[in-house]
């Protein structure tokens, strides 16, 4: 609560996300911060949580899904997946044309939240940090041809 209340931009991704959908508190808290400054990164089910609906029906309309989370709390919301999608209540929605399946692996949607992070610290507005890094992130995968599995610490070291 103290975080949401008096941090300048924020990130919010894994625990944050989950502490968000089971607290009304800190769900109004997130509601009533400037739009300006906040990105939220769900996967799939963390999505759905935050939706008090199910993961199957956020993946049925993924598009929907992620318009209603960036309305609901007023932020900037990078569903990821394949075909990450990212939606600002101010903007057309975007579907990220970059990224595949070895973006499955642990550490790698902490590296997306670090990106955007760094990009919002750039002076980038939420939406579009979301989808530069968005498509930075999986561009580095769809490019990746090294020995290996893509891990969170390979790709972070090409980004």
């Amino acid at each position: 609560a103290h975080v949401l209340r008096t941090a300048g931009t924020l990130v919010l991704d894994a625990d944050a996300l989950n502490a968000i959908a089971g607290s009304p508190e800190l769900q109004a808290l997130t509601r009533t911060r400037k739009q300006e400054s906040t990105v939220m990164t769900p996967h799939p089910l963390e999505a759905a949580r935050l939706l008090a609906s199910s993961t199957h029906a956020v993946q049925a309309d993924r598009l929907d899904a992620a318009k209603r989370l960036s309305q609901m709390f007023n932020c900037a919301v990078v569903l990821k997946g394949s075909g990450s999608i990212i939606a600002s209540p101010d903007q057309i929605p975007h579907i990220n044309p970059t990224g595949n399946a070895r973006l499955a692996s642990p550490g790698t949607g902490d590296v997306l939240a670090g990106l955007v992070g760094a990009l919002l610290a750039a002076g980038e507005s939420p939406f579009d940090a979301a989808c530069d890094a968005a498509y930075r992130h999986g561009r580095v995968a769809d490019l990746w041809s090294g020995p290996g599995n893509l891990t969170a610490e390979r790709l972070s070291a090409l980004l």
